[in-house]
């Protein structure tokens, strides 16, 4: 190094500053690439993306060659600036001259080059991995060795190498990946991917129509009864019963009987289309519950709880709501229980739920307490009010309309108040 002249060494220590550059961002781009992005990009054999996975495998390995060669070409610019300190300005230069190193390294090869490759990832890795790959099967026993004595320092303290974070991600994970989409992911579409993941997190018992608003057929009545009954249902699928929901028999399918429905022998063919009940526990996640409803091909279930008494009624169709939200674009043509008036307020009768009131009228009334909107007023006045009590709740005025056998039947929801 004596024998080399000052510009020699200048020029030496200015390549060494742009290896040192070279290796910090290629670090820091290599450790913010998205695993997941990657590995599409390499699925799509994206030029670079495939090498830079294979890096990625083993990180230990990755980051052990690029510490190794940062430190050295720091080391030996350290060195060659001494050298050149001393050979222009004696020995007093010497700390004057690290300190101006120092500021140099790190404006130049730490902080520039880092930050450029967290705001460009993909435009230094990719690149960079296909000089990387070669020369960590050049350098790999030195590498390995570091990664030995490393990892050995880790074991005494009861820390694994093996052990890192897992790449896998949880339903809370995967609903902000899929909240700061942004762009990518059309509004629409976003909102039911978040209704999906959601689904783990709502029990039947949240969307079950209640046991007292359930519409059924008694097959104890008369015949001509049961054929105006099943003649005006709103539903195909109806639960039968005698003479109570407590002595359930199963359900039928409305639609594909009517056909058949025409004089008083039929009640044998009524009886003989009933399906077998199908219960469901009232804990039931919704996505265990689609799941179930799948594989058992069915499309209807009677909610029972810990003691099995019938609580409500749950349909795949409640279930799938919950994802894509309503079938109509205007709730007062298909849903009566939630009536616009033209004053902007809402009729709403007391059964309905309050997850169908959240999604259908876009407010945020708290579920993990009643589930309705009567047990909810219920609980807010702690009595049986008196009609034309009003009380505020989330911001919104909701007036007691009508009470009828210590339930609340009927509120008038007014517009956000603040």
């Amino acid at each position: 190094m004596h024998e080399l002249s000052v510009e020699t060494l200048l020029i030496i220590l200015f390549v060494l500053i742009i290896l040192s550059a070279c290796f910090s961002g290629s670090e820091t781009a290599m450790m913010s690439v998205n695993r997941y992005r990657l590995r599409h990009l390499a699925n799509a054999k994206v030029k670079g993306a495939h090498r830079a996975a294979e890096l990625l495998d083993r990180p230990d390995r990755l980051i052990g060659f690029i510490l190794l060669g940062n430190n050295l070409v720091n080391i030996l610019a350290a060195s060659i600036s001494s050298v050149i300190a001393l050979r222009l300005y004696g020995e007093d230069s010497v700390v004057l001259a690290s300190l101006m190193l120092t500021v140099v390294v790190l404006i130049f090869a730490e902080l520039t080059p880092k930050t450029l490759a967290i705001l460009h990832p993909e435009k230094i890795a990719f690149p960079a991995a296909f000089v990387i790959k070669p020369l960590l099967k050049i350098t790999y026993p030195l590498v390995w060795v570091i990664n030995t004595i490393a990892n050995g320092l880790l074991a005494m303290f009861g820390v694994s190498s093996k052990s890192g974070q897992s790449e896998h991600l949880d339903s809370d994970e995967l609903r902000t990946v899929v909240n700061e989409a942004a762009a990518m992911i059309p509004q629409r579409h976003k909102k039911m991917l978040i209704n999906i993941l959601d689904l783990e997190k709502v029990n039947v018992n949240d969307i079950m129509v209640p046991r007292n608003e359930i519409v059924g057929i008694n097959i104890n009545d008369d015949w001509q009864e049961i054929v105006t009954d099943l003649k005006h249902a709103e539903h195909t699928r109806m639960p039968v019963y005698r003479d109570s929901l407590e002595d359930i028999v199963g359900y039928i399918h409305a639609r594909n009987l009517l056909t058949m429905l025409d004089s008083e022998s039929d009640r044998e063919v009524f009886k003989a289309a009933i399906r077998a009940p199908y219960f469901v526990p009232e804990a039931t996640p919704l996505n265990t519950q689609l799941l179930n409803f799948q594989r058992g091909k069915r499309r209807i279930g009677l909610v029972v709880d810990e003691y099995g008494d019938i609580q409500g009624l749950v349909t795949l169709e409640d279930i799938l709501e919950e994802i894509v939200g309503e079938f109509t674009t205007d709730p007062g043509s298909t849903i009566p229980e939630i009536q616009e008036q033209d004053d902007g307020s809402y009729i709403i009768e007391g059964g309905v739920t309050l997850r169908m009131l959240n999604r259908i009228l876009n407010l945020e009334l708290n579920t993990d307490g009643p589930k309705t909107l009567n047990g909810l007023l219920l609980e807010t006045l702690e009595s049986i009010p008196e009609r034309g009590t009003s009380v505020l709740i989330s911001g919104h005025s909701m007036e007691i309309k009508q009470t009828k056998d210590n339930v609340i039947k009927v509120v008038q929801l007014r517009p956000y108040i603040k």
